[in-house]
């Protein structure tokens, strides 16, 4: 029972850092868009709003990237706990972190690109910043 809250521990401990990245990836991209901006507002020069899209689409990548791990580490957390249901349960050792063997569904990759908790953000950023270039 003490090694399986260990590795309950464990994994929790790497949901929580996936779970930091993600918080501060949108802050480097809110923060290198802004920069961008002010940059034009000074010179008015859209060359910076057109530069500015493309961090905010890196960035919006990189945040699908990290909310599936995350997704995929919560997926084992809930195996090891017995949480999962019977149909959908991966056999975890101890100690191990499968995520290779999390696909598809709410594991897809694209799916979570436009998921309801990172498109809102990235996608108001980014067609905000195509109206501002294009007026």
């Amino acid at each position: 029972m003490d090694n399986k809250i260990k590795h309950l521990e464990f994994i929790q401990s790497t949901i929580t850092r996936m779970n930091q990245n993600s918080f501060q990836i949108k802050g480097w991209m809110i923060t290198i868009v802004s920069a961008l901006l002010a940059l034009y507002a000074r010179s008015e020069k859209k060359l910076y709003i057109f530069i500015a899209i493309v961090p905010a689409i890196v960035f919006w990548f990189l945040d699908a990237y990290y909310l599936q791990q995350e997704r995929r580490f919560r997926g084992v957390y809930n195996d090891v706990a017995d949480l999962s249901t019977e149909n959908s349960r991966v056999n975890v050792r101890e100690f191990e972190m499968p995520i290779q063997k999390y696909k598809g569904g709410k594991y897809c990759y694209f799916r979570i690109l436009f998921s309801k908790t990172i498109f809102p953000l990235y996608g108001i950023v980014i067609v905000g910043l195509a109206i501002a270039y294009c007026r």
